[in-house]
């Protein structure tokens, strides 16, 4: 629905360009939400995007401007006036700006940075010193700082007077020469008396995160502690900044993409797909393409060692796909279940022994109703049916033993994997279903012609 929508309104909007018509252009756009605009933008001519930008008010355009793509970005300051582009700078918070200075090239920083204001410049310096993925790396420097001994009728003065500039004014911070000593919302000052001090109603107990905290980590603390905004402070718990939930949806999203695209066996890219041409999906791809076609030599080496055995039998070797592929999709649940809660920290390596326990558990349930099915599938469909007479019931009681096998190895080596590689300080995401379905494949060959060669004598 909300693609039609934005359809309509980029062929609305494409009419009354053509027509010259800016003044309804103008009244449609400022209807309109920031992250809309910019999802419209995105698929207009870049001829146009220039002109529509213009219409914008100022504060709309530096909120819209903050919600497009990096290439639009750099399209639009390529074609900015210095005056244009200093009234979108300094609309901007300076955490939005850090990361538009990391996203563009060198000579587009330099403009951006010489249209800043000195202290604007000095707290995007600041923010950009720190650790790539860290807490300090997407914080804003602008939160409301109260001091202890205000009356509530003072903090609420000072709010009015500098809130405007501040990313949020819903939570404010309470600091003694820079030290971070207390929290007080923006609805506890509203109902308190105007007599009252700052100190006595707010609260101590402060949940804050070092400049170094891993932005991931960052990002689910909101999920747990339900915040709206997060003080940062550094090695002396003086506060530095606040990290805010936008920001932390936006780490959660990026952090969970990269996730998938390590679970598929890709190389993390930071385009989306659409922008990303054949080359570089190629570059992201390939790597692992090439490392798990190397690796699946170790299946080629086990049957050709029991090659003797396929030509006694040769009716095993219509089962293989059935195994391989049962082994790597059991592997896979297991691996994908532990990944997810390592990521949210439901999982530490002091919980493999359990966590070994509960999937050997599931895989006796799971390995004991694949066989009787299977059996059933061999015998019905392999032997009638199809009229295979080489099928016996001893070639199913083999086929099946391994089926529940296979699942067991499978699932105790798709749900260790990922914590032994997090225990080694790899992303367990890595050891995802690609990567475990390699190993399984050899591993279930080698349990099925071990177990072919014991009970058919081969």
């Amino acid at each position: 629905m909300a693609e039609r929508n934005n359809v309509t309104i980029e062929a609305t909007l494409s009419a009354l360009i053509e027509g010259k018509k800016y003044a309804t252009l103008r009244d449609i756009l400022i209807t309109m939400n920031p992250a809309d605009v910019a999802a419209v933008f995105e698929d207009m001519d870049e001829a146009a995007l220039p002109r529509l930008f213009r219409l914008l008010p100022k504060e709309l355009a530096a909120e819209t401007f903050v919600e497009m793509e990096p290439e639009e970005q750099e399209l639009l300051i390529r074609g900015f006036s210095d005056t244009e582009l200093k009234e979108v700078v300094d609309e901007l918070y300076v955490d939005d700006a850090a990361d538009l200075v990391e996203e563009m090239p060198a000579n587009i920083v330099k403009r951006i940075l010489r249209q800043a204001d000195p202290e604007t410049r000095r707290m995007i310096n600041e923010i950009l010193r720190y650790p790539e993925d860290s807490a300090g790396s997407i914080m804003t420097t602008e939160f409301v700082s109260l001091r202890p001994k205000m009356t509530v009728e003072e903090a609420i003065k000072r709010i009015r007077r500098t809130g405007v500039d501040k990313e949020t004014i819903n939570t404010c911070y309470v600091t003694d020469k820079g030290e971070l000593i207390g929290v007080v919302s923006l609805r506890v000052l509203i109902l308190a008396n105007e007599e009252d001090r700052v100190e006595d109603i707010m609260e101590t107990n402060i949940i804050s995160v070092p400049t170094s905290e891993d932005q991931e980590t960052v990002a689910q603390m909101f999920s747990k502690y339900n915040f709206n905004a997060l003080p940062v402070v550094d090695t002396e718990n003086r506060m530095v900044g606040i990290v805010t939930v936008d920001d932390a949806i936006d780490v959660l999203e990026e952090e969970a993409t990269e996730d998938i695209e390590k679970m598929a066996a890709i190389t993390p890219s930071e385009k989306s797909y659409l922008r990303s041409n054949a080359w570089d999906l190629f570059k992201h791809r390939i790597p692992w393409l090439m490392l798990l076609m190397v690796s699946a030599t170790f299946t080629g080496m086990i049957l050709n060692s029991f090659e003797s055995a396929l030509a006694a039998q040769v009716v095993l070797t219509i089962f293989i796909p059935m195994l391989m592929d049962t082994g790597g999709n059991s592997g896979s649940q297991a691996s994908v279940t532990v990944i997810r809660a390592l990521s949210l920290d439901e999982l530490e390596f002091s919980d493999l022994p359990k966590v070994i326990w509960k999937e050997i558990q599931t895989a006796v349930l799971c390995g004991v109703a694949l066989s009787v099915l299977c059996f059933g599938k061999i015998m019905l469909v392999d032997r009638l049916l199809m009229g295979n007479a080489g099928v016996t019931a001893l070639t199913a009681a083999v086929v099946c033993i391994t089926m529940a096998m296979t699942v067991l190895v499978a699932k105790v080596v798709g749900c260790t994997l990922p914590m032994v590689a997090k225990r080694l300080g790899f992303d367990p995401a890595v050891m995802a279903s690609p990567f475990i379905t390699t190993i399984v494949d050899a591993l279930s060959l080698l349990v099925y012609f071990l177990i072919a060669t014991t009970l058919l004598g081969l």
